[in-house]
């Protein structure tokens, strides 16, 4: 069954009409963009390696925790509710690149917003953005029999930005939503996106 596609500010509920709705996975893709055609041919372009992170905000938007930042480096958060697969350093080939799995009963109480983004490891040296990344998109999968829940395909111009917001999970009441957020921003690396809400 295929998942509802929402477009940039989109905003829809998960929990709610989703009885028994508990263990999830946040599916991050994206594909190589196709490499500048040269004089001699195709110019060769170096693998661009995204990171896909989970930003655990409090409910006035801040990271309470280093801990709470959960990405390659730091692959749980210390109730184990956010989960990183790993790290995918080419983004070639079908399905998901990266994957973060989110248990939302389990979630700490002082967590409010799951916000989801990814960056382009050592961006800066290899001068990479997201301009030279394409069909990159977020989907939530119910992790009980993988049928995807939401998608959302980010097909802004990226030009530039080092690190894409691509959306959130946020409580509402005792329900979870899901909003696509879709924004650039310029991060070298996850630790320095991760202090704009210290």
């Amino acid at each position: 069954m295929a998942g509802i596609n929402l477009v940039k500010g989109q905003k829809i509920d998960l929990t709610k009409g989703n009885a028994g709705l508990t263990n999830v996975v946040v599916g991050l893709g994206w594909d190589p963009a196709e490499p500048a055609r040269g004089f001699f041919g195709v110019k060769k372009q170096a693998n661009v390696d995204c990171d896909a992170s989970a930003i655990l905000l409090s409910e006035g938007g801040k990271l309470l925790n280093k801990t709470n930042l959960v990405c390659f480096h730091n692959k749980q958060n210390p109730n184990n509710s956010v989960i990183h697969s790993g790290d995918n350093l080419t983004g070639d080939g079908e399905g998901d690149d990266e994957q973060i799995k989110v248990n939302l009963k389990a979630i700490p109480s002082d967590v409010h917003r799951v916000l989801v983004v990814v960056n382009i490891y050592d961006a800066v040296n290899r001068k990479q953005d997201f301009g030279m990344i394409k069909s990159a998109y977020i989907r939530i999968i119910n992790a009980s029999g993988n049928n995807e829940l939401v998608r959302f395909n980010l097909t802004d111009n990226y030009t530039g930005f080092t690190a894409l917001i691509c959306g959130e999970l946020y409580r509402h009441g005792e329900e979870w939503k899901f909003a696509a957020v879709g924004e650039g921003a310029h991060a070298a690396h996850i630790n320095q996106l991760a202090e704009r809400y210290i």
